[in-house]
């Protein structure tokens, strides 16, 4: 799925487990739930997503775009490569 052009898809406690998702665009997408353990979400936008409740245990956020997305520290403390990833409130991760 690298590269998908997915924006307010619904994938509501989608298995995503290992699934490359690099480049892709999900601006607003329903995530909440999804299990995305050691997915690659390298240069992803994923603006405005509902990641409520998604596991990113191991993900690997390289330069994702989390701007204005649902997501705790909690969990993103949990992923990968956070190099570069612009945080929810529009500030950029060191």
């Amino acid at each position: 799925l690298s590269g998908a052009d997915l924006p307010c898809a619904e994938l509501s406690g989608a298995n995503l487990r290992e699934v490359c998702l690099e480049e892709a665009r999900l601006c607003g997408a329903d995530l909440s739930c999804a299990s995305m353990r050691g997915a690659k979400l390298r240069q992803a936008d994923l603006s405005g997503a509902d990641l409520s409740g998604a596991d990113l245990t191991g993900a690997k956020l390289e330069k994702t775009i989390l701007r204005q997305a649902k997501v705790t520290p909690a969990q993103l403390a949990k992923a990968k490569y956070l190099i570069g990833v612009t945080m929810p409130d529009g500030s950029a991760h060191p």
